[in-house]
């Protein structure tokens, strides 16, 4: 008997993106994955963003669109994990793109390894910049100097609630204060040896 799929909501906070909206969602959908869902949650665009996700919506029933007024990335990336069906969240930034074999590895990672509450993979850079992005060994006295790990891994949505979801009064690096709230309360860390999404650099980048 097949085991069940664990459901995976894919949360994407979304300003002013048109240009690489279409890219990104495209990605996601080719995932080699049979139980996802698309969370789209605009974050009160003033370009063409909007109509790119209700379009794309409009053709695929996985995904879903939400709007709200413009308060960050952080409130955006909550509110949309608030709204999402599945055990599993991976954010996905809207100006990068996910290979098609991440989600499946992730969530069978962290089906396999309770003891796991964040699930990362290897990374390149595409755009305004090429080749790998290196990493050095997780701990937890390093994650306390520097962000380890991109916002784009897989984890748990209890682990989410536990943690209080992103800070949304910090603007910028506010992954790195929620990995570090996350293993506050302890748990494990684990980078797939696979290349699992392409991080974009060009002018509006962090």
């Amino acid at each position: 008997m097949a085991s069940v799929s664990t459901f995976v909501s894919v949360v994407v906070p979304i300003y002013n993106m048109q240009r690489y909206l279409a890219e990104t969602i495209t990605s996601i959908l080719a995932s080699h994955y049979d139980a996802f869902e698309v969370i789209l949650m605009d974050d009160g665009s003033q370009d063409d963003s909007l109509a790119i996700a209700r379009e794309f919506a409009q053709k695929d029933a996985r995904i879903k669109v939400f709007s709200q007024s413009n308060a960050g990335a952080s409130a955006a990336r909550n509110h949309a994990i608030r709204l999402a069906q599945g055990p599993y969240i991976l954010p996905v930034d809207a100006d990068n793109n996910i290979t098609p074999d991440y989600i499946r590895e992730a969530a069978a990672y962290l089906d396999a390894h309770p003891e796991v509450k964040v699930v990362s993979c290897q990374v390149d850079y595409c755009g305004d910049k090429s080749g790998p992005m290196h990493f050095v060994a997780f701990s937890l006295p390093m994650l306390a100097r520097k962000n380890m790990i991109d916002n784009c891994a897989m984890y748990r949505k209890q682990d989410w609630e536990v943690c209080g979801g992103y800070a949304e009064h910090i603007k910028g690096r506010e992954d790195w204060a929620f990995w570090i709230a996350m293993f506050k309360r302890g748990g494990e860390f684990h980078r797939l040896p696979m290349l699992g999404f392409h991080y974009r650099v060009h002018a509006q980048s962090k």
